[in-house]
């Protein structure tokens, strides 16, 4: 055979090859790392999908849990892309300590604080005084030192005197969603968490009352200064704020930031 023969055979065997090799993708899908304020699971759950819906390829890993929580695990070299919490003070924190990008900081949802008991209970409580009623064995609330939710309460109940009355009834939780769990369980007669957690169980527990706070509870978000995928950390950010998200976010009961 001649040697024309045996170019042309290597030339189809080398075409061959490349045609069997799998294409390369256009793009290298990320993977965004949300850290959130447990209050915020149902919502993101709905929100995270559509992301990814409109970012084929790409995956949003949610990682819920007490907002001073999340942002020790950042502080910790945990990995994270967003910072969402339930209040500001948190997200200072995360600021003075660079572990956010200021530049991206923004109020993205409201909520409110409320007193709730197990849909058993038959007693009512016109206010927060009633919480001292020998019925009233526990008391859930988030461990004040690292939940938001908890702050908001203790700061309701030391306005009105009743924080260091009430201590011995007290059952600190992890987050406002163990608050949540210790009324639906009837394991605490009442109970504080934001009026979106209590809609999530409404078949356990109910509202019985809306407690003001001295402070507005806002959502505020960030990328964390560490994230790898910055451009896409923008793009989350930006769409909390956009119509479909604050529709999500409005069905399960959160409001506007104030």
């Amino acid at each position: 055979m001649s040697a024309r023969y045996f170019n042309v055979l290597a030339r189809c065997s080398l075409l061959l090859t490349l045609a069997l090799l799998p294409l390369a993708p256009a793009f290298a899908a990320e993977e965004l790392t949300v850290s959130a304020a447990a209050s915020l699971s149902n919502a993101f759950g709905d929100i995270a999908k559509a992301f990814e819906a409109k970012h084929p390829g790409d995956k949003v890993i949610l990682n819920f849990a007490a907002s001073d929580v999340l942002l020790k695990q950042i502080e910790q070299g945990a990995p994270a892309d967003v910072f969402a919490s339930a209040d500001e003070i948190t997200m200072d924190r995360a600021a003075s300590g660079e572990r956010i990008d200021v530049a991206t900081r923004t109020d993205f949802a409201g909520n409110t604080l409320v007193l709730i008991v197990p849909n058993s209970t038959t007693q009512p409580l016109q206010n927060l005084s009633a919480l001292q009623a020998e019925s009233i064995k526990h008391i859930a609330i988030g461990n004040p030192a690292s939940v938001p939710a908890g702050r908001y309460a203790q700061a309701a109940l030391t306005e009105q005197n009743l924080w260091q009355l009430l201590q011995a009834k007290l059952v600190l939780a992890q987050n406002v969603r163990q608050a949540l769990d210790y009324v639906a369980r009837s394991e605490a007669d009442a109970g504080f968490v934001y009026a979106t957690d209590a809609a999530t169980q409404s078949e356990k527990v109910h509202v019985v009352l809306t407690v003001p706070t001295t402070t507005a509870i806002s959502y505020p978000v960030a990328m964390v200064s560490a994230s790898s995928h910055a451009a896409l950390a923008r793009e989350f950010i930006a769409t909390l704020k956009s119509a479909e998200a604050q529709a999500i976010l409005k069905r399960y009961g959160f409001g506007l930031p104030h």
